[in-house]
């Protein structure tokens, strides 16, 4: 796993510290390595700050260099971020908008994701990442989903139907989030449209897209595929992908026909 490009020294500074308290204590690496269950090279790793080091390495080397948990004490200052750092400036905005228009092609909407779902998706996250980070973005993810309790927030989701067909999990995991969007079809401030198989239109298979609006009549757009996003502000390209999601968006059916099509898909699965 590579150092994050906004925070490598808090690895950096913890494996040279965990490198001075070794030679320190005359501690060899390879009974450091030994001792932690890790082969050299990844105590190397962690020792050069390209690796974060693990709690079990840091928990073996405060034993056996006798750091009477200083070493130990650097975990915290460690935890991967809860989300990542490149999405910092949306999650900002997504805090003051109070509405949204979202379009996913291929993947339920995070805002509506269950737990389960969720997880999968994070957990096949490319490069992959550690289990920590995993639950940590996957916290992350379902307190934002509170905000679709503000009444006075709305939400538009519109979800091409492909969807619904990418098992995502496997059979009970898809059922139990095809059975999440049916729950909110009669919450006022949330709507749902399907966009048919065959129906979205060729622009609708870039990727997500996000349109918000604050409550000072500010607009933003929000657009991610392949692991890269960005987050746009510049009237006339938000103007532009204003345009396009509402294209997108009139080819899906209406609430009541979207969710009858849940329906149909979850007596399928």
């Amino acid at each position: 796993m590579s150092a994050p490009k906004d925070n490598p020294m808090s690895w950096k500074y913890c494996g040279d510290q965990i490198k001075r308290w070794r030679q320190r204590a005359g501690v060899t690496r390879e009974q450091l390595s030994q001792a932690a269950s890790y082969d050299i090279e990844s105590i190397r790793s962690m020792e050069a700050g390209r690796r974060r080091p693990s709690l079990k390495v840091l928990q073996v080397a405060d034993e056996l260099c006798d750091a009477q948990g200083m070493l130990l004490g650097a975990h915290p200052y460690l935890v991967p971020e809860p989300k990542p750092s490149r999405s910092d400036v949306y999650f900002d905005v997504e805090k003051e908008a109070v509405a949204f228009y979202f379009y996913e092609a291929l993947h339920i909407p995070g805002l509506l994701q269950t737990e389960a779902y969720a997880r999968t998706l994070l957990s096949h996250h490319m490069p992959p990442v550690d289990n920590a980070t995993v639950e940590e973005r996957l916290a992350q993810r379902l307190k934002r989903q509170e905000r679709l309790e503000l009444p006075e927030v709305l939400f538009s989701f519109t979800i091409y139907e492909a969807a619904f067909h990418t098992s995502i999990g496997g059979k009970e995991v898809m059922k139990e989030q095809l059975h999440r969007l049916l729950a909110v079809e009669h919450t006022r401030n949330i709507q749902i449209q399907v966009v048919p198989i065959g129906q979205v239109a060729p622009s609708g298979l870039s990727g997500s897209l996000i349109i918000l609006e604050t409550i000072d009549n500010e607009q933003y757009a929000y657009v991610e595929t392949h692991g890269t996003n960005a987050l746009h502000s510049e009237p006339r390209l938000v103007g532009e992908l204003s345009r396009r999601h509402a294209m997108i968006r009139a080819r899906g059916l209406n609430t009541q026909e979207s969710a009858q099509l849940i329906r149909k898909t979850l007596e399928q699965l």
